[in-house]
């Protein structure tokens, strides 16, 4: 499981370790990973170490201490190692000695020189050490040409610790940043490399042990692997029978949109389950693609025995159904038409898990903010919407966020593909997690580990190409299997 914490608790990780070390001896692990990383990188851009270009773009913090002294490592080796410093008399001493020593050139970063601009645009590699994990705002207006010269040049962008602009701690992106092909990072994962806006500009993640003491109980983010997540799903022994299995609800589907039933079923009879009841209006149209389906015209509170219940995908405006959902002693995932159809205070009130998926635009309307809000802080509307409703709340998107009501660590999940933006891809989701749910898993497990699959299975079904809903559903056996090694 990678784990991602706070830059007050690598702080103080930080101050705990180094007064256990020599001076410096801290700085010169993470400088040691950087200098292999980048590197391997030129390596790869310009075919060697020997003879190819690097600029360090160095601020006055520690980030351009770790820049200046990896510079130091790669000049030795016979690279060209040019530092632009943005604020000369702030700049680490200690590592300006080191790469003088090593043969390096020190020039000012002032981007509106042109030579600033012309050694960037020579370069094979940039290293970006213009603002560490504490940065706020976005870049400040001295560096963004430098920023700006580093996109536009042909040169492999290695980031020190984080992108320098993001925040660490929300992956919210305020401003100007810099966009990186390879982040290293040190001691730990940053939220920011893990959620979305601010992941997309840290290109490839590496971490760099450097031995900082982080207590598990104190992450602020989880992302589970392979690992995990086969650890998690339901697997039946040999005297289980479909009750014992669980037998997930699926109360979805209208008139209009029959489909939305027939999808939820699909994800449904793939996640574990014994067996899957269906309510509404759309009985025929699941039973014509899934004979398999206990179908009922009844409603859901005399639909029969279940343990966990799937309402509102396609659901329309069916208060009512939803209503009867709510107030079942068992499990209850709510998306789509469900989420605008809850009474809060229902939600509220249950003793049973609830899981909540919106996706962006849903989650605004449950706390009444614009959208673009929810997409730009990911990470505290998420925590949000846990802490109003009272609810396990898993936020669809690119970086799918899975967050408790009672707190802890973040579940953050990166399997998906762009090509999962398709019309009844959440209904196969709410399925998949629904059945999880009635499998015995709690709101957090089922939440994540069936993102975790329904990602893999997007990227087996897409493969590069546009896929549709059905296509996913369909995909998520061979994605079980994967996670198992089967």
């Amino acid at each position: 499981m990678r784990t991602a914490y706070s830059v007050e608790t690598v702080r103080n990780a930080e101050r705990e370790l180094m007064a256990r070390l020599p001076e410096g001896a801290l700085m010169q692990r993470a400088a040691a990973g950087l200098a292999a990383a980048c590197a391997q990188v030129l390596a790869r851009v310009a075919g060697r170490v020997y003879g190819s270009r690097v600029v360090l773009l160095v601020g006055s913090g520690d980030n351009g201490g770790d820049a200046l002294y990896a510079g130091a490592r790669l000049a030795r080796r016979g690279a060209g190692v040019t530092a632009l410093l943005l604020a000369p008399e702030r700049a680490h001493a200690g590592g300006l000695a080191a790469l003088r020593r090593a043969g390096g050139r020190v020039a000012d970063g002032d981007g509106a020189s042109g030579s600033a601009g012309e050694s960037i645009a020579r370069a094979d590699l940039v290293v970006d050490g213009i603002v560490g994990i504490g940065g706020k705002g976005g870049l400040r207006e001295a560096a963004v040409p430098l920023a700006d010269a580093a996109a536009r040049s042909r040169a492999a962008v290695v980031a020190v610790d984080l992108p320098s602009g993001v925040d660490a701690d929300t992956g919210q992106v305020r401003g100007d940043v810099v966009r990186a092909d390879l982040t290293v990072t040190f001691g730990t994962h940053k939220p920011g490399l893990l959620i979305d806006p601010a992941r997309e500009y840290a290109g490839a993640v590496r971490l760099v042990d450097i031995g900082l003491p982080l207590p598990a109980e104190a992450a602020e983010l989880e992302a589970l692997q392979h690992a995990d997540v086969a650890r998690l799903l339901p697997v039946p022994a040999a005297e289980s029978d479909k009750y014992r299995r669980g037998v997930v609800g699926i109360a979805a589907g209208s008139a209009r949109y029959p489909g939305a039933a027939v999808l939820a079923v699909a994800g449904a009879l793939r996640g574990g389950a014994g067996a899957v009841r269906y309510v509404g209006p759309a009985g025929d149209a699941v039973i014509a693609r899934f004979p398999e389906t206990l179908v009922s015209d009844q409603g859901p509170e005399r639909a029969g025995r279940v343990q966990a219940w799937v309402v509102g995908p396609g659901a329309g405006d069916d208060a009512a159904t939803v209503a009867q959902v709510l107030a079942a002693k068992v499990p209850v995932l709510i998306d789509a038409d469900g989420l605008r159809l809850a009474d809060p205070d229902a939600v509220r009130a249950r003793t049973a898990p609830t899981l909540m998926t919106p996706h962006a635009g849903e989650a605004a309307a449950l706390l009444g903010v614009a959208r673009e809000e929810v997409e730009g802080a990911r990470l505290a509307s998420v925590r949000e919407l846990a802490a109003r409703y009272g609810a396990t709340v898993l936020l669809k998107g690119s970086t799918t966020l899975v967050a408790s009501a009672k707190g802890g660590p973040v579940r953050v999940n990166a399997t998906g593909t762009s090509w999962l933006a398709t019309a009844g891809s959440g209904d196969v989701l709410s399925g998949l997690a629904g059945s999880l749910l009635a499998a015995g898993l709690s709101a957090v497990d089922a939440g994540s580990a069936a993102a975790y699959l329904h990602g893999l299975a997007g990227r087996f079904a897409a493969q590069g190409a546009p896929a549709g809903a059905h296509d996913v559903a369909a995909a998520i056996p061979r994605a079980w299997r994967d996670v198992r090694g089967d």
